[in-house]
């Protein structure tokens, strides 16, 4: 009985499948099916119940796996623990990145973090779509907003303003709106998440001066205003599921966007898109870099961790240098 068959166990037992657990570790059903039958004989039980279309664990299985997967996890937090007492960063990262951020920012990050590391392999997911662990084959996750999910482990990289942006030239044609109010005539370029269009933008201001509250009574139904607090249901022509694409939208003049300030830092500090209405501040996010189990916190995991802290806060320091967000995100 190899510690390998008793990683089969496992995946066959997750996929309640042998062939389906065969393809997810990239061998043959016949090879799963002999180490299947390895331990059960070096056990001298049966772990799975087997029918013509079904596969379930045996009582015994149901008492055997718990306890199985416990020893595998100590066994490689041990490895883990070595490898982290000698300095060796090695493995594979097999990260989930958001479309916008991971194409045109961290991307090159995890290029020269490989060069950096040469016995680092990379397997990237980039999507917008939500990250199953499991199904996606991925070990961490880099997404924007905390965890909500008590079972997953987390690092919050950094606090992440959102912005409204658009490019010169859509601003000299359509004018440079002043208050949220004036988005009413602007045409919204829409992240859409599932069936969900996000065409409700949300606001926030500083107390309100005297012309602000002479405002608040004749705001048109688009626009609804609390004390501090600002919704506007927008117009649009334009929405994708795909976060670059609305980057791309709005570099190209298209209509206005509400965006994470780092996937549109490269273009807001050459100049090409511009932070519009400053004084009303969007509803902020966070980036997080999330994982399913504790065992994947690996070191190169960790490094990396801190590799995307300090690559996110230099962007931010940049961009408050220009004065494009003020200096508090930085604490």
């Amino acid at each position: 009985m190899l510690i390998e068959d008793l990683q089969i166990i496992l995946k066959v037992a997750e996929f309640r499948s042998i062939t389906a657990a065969a393809a997810n570790l990239d061998m043959r059903t016949a090879t799963a099916s002999v180490a299947i039958k390895r331990v059960e004989k070096a056990l001298g039980a049966e772990l799975f119940i087997r029918t013509t279309r079904h596969l379930r664990l045996s009582s015994a299985g149901e008492k055997y796996l718990p306890q199985c997967q416990q020893a595998l996890d100590m066994l490689e937090q041990a490895k883990l623990n070595m490898k982290d007492d000698l300095g060796i960063i090695e493995g594979e990262l097999r990260i989930a990145l958001s479309s916008d951020l991971g194409r045109n920012i961290v991307i090159p990050w995890l290029d020269t973090f490989m060069d950096t590391y040469p016995n680092i392999r990379l397997r990237a997911n980039v999507s917008d779509s939500n990250i199953d662990f499991y199904r996606d084959s991925v070990d961490m996750a880099l997404r924007y907003g905390s965890p909500n999910d008590a079972n997953v482990y987390g690092f919050k990289i950094c606090h992440v303003p959102r912005l409204l942006c658009a490019t010169p030239d859509y601003l000299k044609t359509h004018g440079t709106p002043t208050h949220p109010q004036d988005l009413a005539s602007h045409n919204g370029l829409f992240y859409q998440l599932q069936d969900i269009i996000n065409d409700v933008w949300d606001f926030s201001s500083q107390e309100p001066t005297n012309q602000d509250a002479s405002l608040t009574n004749h705001l048109p139904q688009n626009c609804i205003q609390s004390k501090k607090d600002i919704k506007i249901k927008m117009n649009g022509n334009h929405a994708s599921n795909d976060g670059d694409l609305v980057r791309r939208w709005c570099i190209a003049g298209k209509g206005v966007a509400l965006k994470s300030c780092l996937d549109m830092s490269n273009d807001l500090l050459s100049g090409k898109v511009i932070n519009i209405l400053p004084t009303f501040v969007p509803t902020p996010t966070e980036l997080w870099l999330i994982f399913p189990s504790r065992q994947s916190i690996t070191p190169a995991a960790r490094l990396l961790r801190d590799t995307l802290r300090e690559n996110c806060r230099y962007i931010l320091q940049q961009l408050v240098k220009k004065g494009i967000v003020d200096k508090s995100v930085l604490r």
